[in-house]
C-alpha cells in the first residue's frame, strides 16, 4: 500500500512539475511574441508557426523541437540557441545570427538563408533540401551536388542549377557537377548552356581518367549536336542509353 501511495505521489508530483514547466513555457512564448526579447528562454516544443520574429533576441534560448515553420526570423539573434530537432521549414532566416547555435537534426528545408551567420554552428543531420542562399562554407561540393540532384529529380531545375553552381564555385574541377548542370540546362531547353557544360565535363573527366564519365559526356554532346527532330545515328550509343534516369547517371559521379 505504501508503495502504491508513494507511486501515486510521484505521479502527481510529475504532473504538477509538468504543468509548471508548461506554464513557464507559455509565459515565455507570450513574452517573445509581445516583446521579441527572450534571451535564454525555455521555448522547447513551442508552436510558433508563421510568427513574425524578425529581429528577435533569442540568444541562448532553448528551442529544442520547436515548430517555427514559415516564421519570419530575418535578422534574429539566435547565437548559442539550442534548435536541435526544430522545424524551420520555409523560414526566412536572412541575416539571422546562428553563431555557436545547435541545429543538429533541424529541418531547414525551403528556408531562406541569405547572409545568415552560421560560424561555429552545429549542423549535423540538418536538412537543407530546397534551402536558398546556403553559405558555401557550411557545405561541401558533394553536398551541394547531392542537393542539386535531388532537386533535379523533383523537376526543380533552376534550384538544381543553383546548387550545382555552388558545387562548382567551391570545386572548379568537379566534372560531375558540370555534367549535372548541363543536364539541368538541357531540361529547361538551354541547349547552348548545356553544350558548354558537357564540353567542360568531357575535358575534366578525360583529364581525370574517368572513362564512364567521358563516355557519358560524349554521348550527351552527340545528343546536343543532333537536330531536335532527328535521332542520334544508328549504331551509336545515345545519351538516353547512358541516362536511363537522371538519378542513375548523376549519382555515379559522387566522389565518395
Amino acid at each position: 500500500m505504501k508503495k502504491q501511495i508513494l507511486g501515486a505521489a510521484v505521479f502527481l508530483t510529475t504532473i504538477s512539475l509538468t504543468t509548471t514547466v508548461q506554464a513557464a513555457n507559455s509565459e515565455h512564448v507570450r513574452q517573445l511574441l509581445a516583446t521579441k526579447q527572450c534571451q535564454n528562454c525555455d521555448l522547447s516544443s513551442a508552436g510558433l508557426v508563421m510568427a513574425d520574429l524578425s529581429g528577435a533576441n533569442l540568444s541562448g534560448a532553448n528551442l529544442t523541437g520547436a515548430n517555427l515553420s514559415r516564421a519570419n526570423l530575418s535578422g534574429a539573434d539566435l547565437r548559442g540557441a539550442n534548435l536541435s530537432g526544430a522545424s524551420l521549414f520555409g523560414v526566412n532566416l536572412s541575416e539571422a545570427k546562428f553563431n555557436g547555435a545547435n541545429l543538429t537534426g533541424a529541418d531547414l528545408r525551403n528556408s531562406y538563408l541569405a547572409n545568415a551567420e552560421l560560424t561555429g554552428a552545429y549542423l549535423n543531420g540538418a536538412n537543407f533540401q530546397g534551402a536558398v542562399g546556403i553559405p558555401s562554407q557550411i557545405a561541401s561540393p558533394e553536398e551541394f551536388y547531392a542537393l542539386g540532384v535531388a532537386e533535379g529529380q523533383k523537376g526543380n531545375q533552376q534550384q538544381a542549377i543553383s546548387y550545382f553552381n555552388q558545387a562548382i564555385a567551391i570545386k572548379p574541377e568537379y566534372a560531375g557537377a558540370y555534367l549535372a548542370r548541363g543536364v539541368a540546362r538541357y531540361q529547361i531547353l538551354d541547349r547552348q548552356g548545356a553544350f558548354q557544360d558537357a564540353q567542360i565535363a568531357e575535358k575534366l573527366f578525360t583529364s581525370q581518367s574517368n572513362t564512364p564519365g567521358t563516355q557519358t559526356a560524349q554521348a550527351f554532346i552527340k545528343e546536343l549536336q543532333t537536330p531536335v527532330n532527328e535521332k542520334v545515328s544508328a549504331g551509336s550509343p545515345s545519351f538516353v542509353d547512358f541516362l536511363g534516369s537522371l538519378g542513375s547517371v548523376l549519382l555515379q559521379f559522387f566522389p565518395f
